[in-house]
């Protein structure tokens, strides 16, 4: 049954708790960070795979969840993983065969130690399973003994015999031995230092050769163990003639020390034995006795007793070694000693660096001693040489702790920036303090994970763009640009137009900006004239979560373009009336007439206004200013002038092209008001008789047009409905003549007409329209209607008809 430990580490004393075969539980909390508990377990050695050591998640506390989402597994620094978890149930179980004597030998106790890691926090946990001795080795010989011995050796004399090997322990182990048969021998057992028993044979009764030249003992070696085991080896005895000294060793114990890697051949001690005969009984040769524990791959003795090194020593396999040595004469004699030699220890081992957890990467944002590795550190040399120190590489945000269960914790000691280092190599070097100190390095690369820290920025604190006006809709403007200094999708930075107003109309409405790369377009097209300028705000936007932003002002300038020509102010230009400027026959050279008065709404060069003569009745008599549109005398008037004088002024800008409007100045040159009305008159209908000349006569030939075909058509149906009507009256009345017959004041004026009477037109034109006169008589004396072009009726006796057209020129 498996023997559970728990152990409560408390301020006060340890209380253990221990029930032999069924349970013993020990637990121990220790502080990393969090709570780190160690749970003890004790098995027997042998068991079959897959039989349960423990409930771990109920012995330390946890639930089966929690192994699950922390990734629970065994660390340990054994190349054979004895023990496995099984995180579904929260056990331990046995995964490999556990032999106790392979695993540990003659070590007591024998413990497997591991830990159990759990992430997401980083926790460890300390286990022991004690593995406890089966009762599965017998005694064993290693080869059967031959032994000379003289017939006078004297009773006491004692034989040293191999000692039987148990690799249990405890009361499983060796326990005793038994001799058989007891007629001349029986067996002494002496402890040593080691726990072991050195086995001899006294001589207790006299050998005779003569009974008995060969004698046959069997030695039994037993354990405690249940069921109880042993083992046999056969003793071959050779009596032997005479020889009554043994060998006697000057000391019981010899003691040495060599250093650890020492060369072969290295001298290590010298022993001396003496025995008391003569001749060939004294001769005295060396052996080791104990062969069967590796001592003689090892060391050797010569034939003077010089123990030489053959092999190689190593501190950490062990820290002595005792050689069991034995002295023999040539009569069979023999006496029995030890070599007890120190191996000195070496600082030969650098320090092995073992990673027990590691996080391959870490949140920029994470906050300090936050832990991203663990390792533990093991230099299997002793004292001095075995104290480790560890340190890292400077300047990284990193530190190193030591854990207070001997583990080291590589924490964060500072902020971490990505964008500043986005990895770290972190390399940890462990020094002992031995002389010259031996260290070990490792290398661990951590990768620093972005988070969105960081708003996107303008290139610009503000943004300035010109265009021209009239520009066409969607023209690319400028592009504005943000940088983000996170990774990935935090560092996507999108653009977004920040509402606003202009003018009561939606920024919208004017620009647009590309959401991927910052191109703003036009959204219409400007106008100089209505807007100069306008300012909006772009707004950058990362892809993080949640997205950060920034903003800038983009300044959009209009530049002017040529695309208003000059608007005349003065004179004023009207369809229904005309302005004329009065200039006196007295004026004299340099005279002001008028002033043209012109504005042009574009800006600049485009507004430059220029002033020139295009066309006059008398180019000698006036001039323009090129700059103010001054109309100036450049002489004396004189009576010959004309009265009526007519001036086109041409107003041109600076653009390119320039555009220009032109403007007629109506001048009178009079030194009256009624000289110049009854001059000026007709002048101002002039252009309204011109231009409307060409439609007129267009429109009366239509009518005229229309007028003859439809009286062709009222002749004909006429003279159609008078044949016919003749036709009738013929036949009624048998074919007599029909004498016309014409009603009262009808007049068949040239035998085709069809007026009732016969009317006269008069019509006098001039040439102004509005003056002109339609005039007709009806017989008798009826008054005549006159019609001018303001709509106004006047009668006039008529004694005559008659229609009579004049030119407007005659009628002056």
């Amino acid at each position: 049954m498996n023997r559970h430990n728990f152990s409560w580490i408390l301020p006060s004393p340890t209380w253990t708790f221990s029930t032999r075969g069924i349970v013993l539980l020990f637990m121990s909390f220790i502080s990393l960070s969090s709570v780190y508990g160690q749970v003890s377990y004790s098995i027997a050695e042998e068991m079959a795979k897959g039989s349960v050591v423990g409930n771990i998640a109920q012995d330390l506390g946890l639930d089966v969840k929690r192994l699950k989402s922390g990734k629970a597994r065994i660390y340990t620094t054994d190349s054979t993983e004895y023990i496995e978890l099984n995180r579904e149930r929260g056990i331990l179980v046995i995964k490999e065969r556990i032999d106790r004597e392979a695993l540990c030998g003659p070590t007591t106790p024998c413990a497997l130690h591991f830990q159990i890691i759990l992430e997401n926090p980083m926790e460890l946990y300390r286990v022991t399973v004690e593995i406890t001795d089966v009762n599965d080795n017998a005694p064993t010989f290693p080869n059967e003994k031959r032994i000379e011995i003289s017939e006078s050796a004297v009773l006491g004399s004692k034989f040293v015999l191999d000692k039987a090997i148990d690799l249990d322990i405890g009361i499983n182990g060796l326990q005793s031995y038994t001799l058989k048969p007891t007629d001349n021998f029986v067996l002494k057992l002496h402890s040593q230092a080691d726990g072991t028993k050195k086995v001899e044979m006294v001589l207790q009764k006299p050998l005779d050769r003569e009974k008995a030249e060969n004698i046959s003992l069997l030695l039994t070696a037993m354990d405690g163990g249940e069921p109880l085991m042993s083992g046999t080896v056969q003793i071959y005895i050779t009596v032997l003639d005479s020889n009554d000294n043994a060998p006697v060793f000057t000391k019981a114990v010899y003691k040495s020390v060599i250093p650890e890697h020492s060369n072969k051949g290295t001298f290590v001690t010298s022993v001396s034995a003496s025995d008391a005969d003569k001749g060939s009984n004294g001769d005295v040769s060396y052996l080791i006795s104990n062969s069967h524990d590796g001592v003689s791959e090892l060391f050797q003795i010569d034939k003077n007793g010089d123990i030489i090194l053959v092999g190689q020593v190593d501190y950490e396999t062990a820290k002595y070694y005792q050689i069991d040595i034995e002295a023999l004469d040539k009569g069979g004699l023999s006496d029995s000693s030890k070599i007890i030699v120190d191996v000195i220890d070496v600082n030969d081992n650098s320090p092995v660096i073992n990673i027990i957890s590691q996080s391959t990467s870490v949140t920029e944002d994470s906050p300090a001693n936050t832990v991203v590795a663990m390792i533990s550190v093991d230099d299997p040399d002793s004292d001095t040489n075995g104290e480790v120190q560890c340190g890292m590489n400077d300047n990284i945000p990193f530190t190193i702790k030591l854990t207070s269960n001997g583990f080291y914790s590589i924490v964060t000691d500072s902020a971490l920036d990505r964008e500043t280092d986005s990895e770290y190599n972190i390399t940890v070097t462990c020094s002992d303090e031995g002389v010259p100190s031996l260290s070990s390095s490792i290398t661990l690369s951590l990768q620093i994970t972005d988070v969105n820290d960081n708003a996107p920025l303008f290139e610009k604190a503000s943004y300035e763009a010109s265009v021209i006006e009239n520009n066409s809709p969607g023209l690319s403007v400028f592009a504005v640009r943000a940088v983000d200094a996170d990774w990935r999708q935090n560092a996507r930075v999108s653009y977004i137009l920040d509402e606003g107003m202009i003018n009561g109309v939606a920024i919208s409405s004017y620009v647009s900006v590309n959401a991927e790369s910052g191109v703003i377009h036009a959204v219409r097209s400007f106008d100089y004239e209505q807007i100069k300028d306008f300012h909006f705000r772009v707004k950058a936007q990362d892809g993080g979560s949640p997205p950060l932003t920034s903003n800038v002002t983009v300044r959009i300038v209009i530049h002017d373009q040529n695309d208003n020509a000059p608007q005349i102010l003065y004179p004023v230009q009207t369809s229904s009336s005309m302005l004329a400027e009065i200039v006196p026959r007295s004026a004299d050279l340099g005279y002001l007439v008028t002033k043209v008065v012109a504005v042009d709404v574009d800006s600049g060069q485009n507004a430059w206004l220029s002033y020139k003569l295009m066309k006059a009745t008398d180019r000698a008599l006036f001039e323009v200013g090129a700059q103010n549109g001054e109309v100036r005398t450049i002489r004396q008037v004189t009576d010959k002038d004309a009265v009526k004088q007519k001036l086109t002024v041409i107003v041109e800008d600076n653009g390119q092209p320039s555009r220009s409007a032109t403007v007629n100045v109506n001048v009178a040159v009079a030194d009256s008001f009624p000289e110049m009305l009854s001059e000026f008159t007709d002048f101002t209908h002039d252009k309204e008789y011109n231009d409307n000349l060409t439609f007129y006569l267009v429109l009366a030939l239509a009518v005229v047009s229309f007028l003859f075909l439809v009286s062709l058509v009222a002749i004909l149906s006429v003279k159609c409905y008078r044949w016919r009507r003749d036709r009738m009256l013929y036949k009624s009345n048998g074919h007599l003549p029909v004498i016309p017959y014409y009603p009262p004041l009808y007049a068949d004026v040239g035998g085709t007409g069809t007026l009732q009477h016969v009317y006269n037109y008069e019509v006098c034109r001039t040439t102004d329209s509005r003056k002109s006169d339609l005039k007709y008589s009806r017989p008798s004396s009826q008054s005549i209607i006159s019609l001018d072009t303001n709509g106004t009726l006047s009668l006039r006796n008529a004694h005559r008809e008659k229609l009579v057209m004049e030119d407007p020129d005659d009628q002056t």
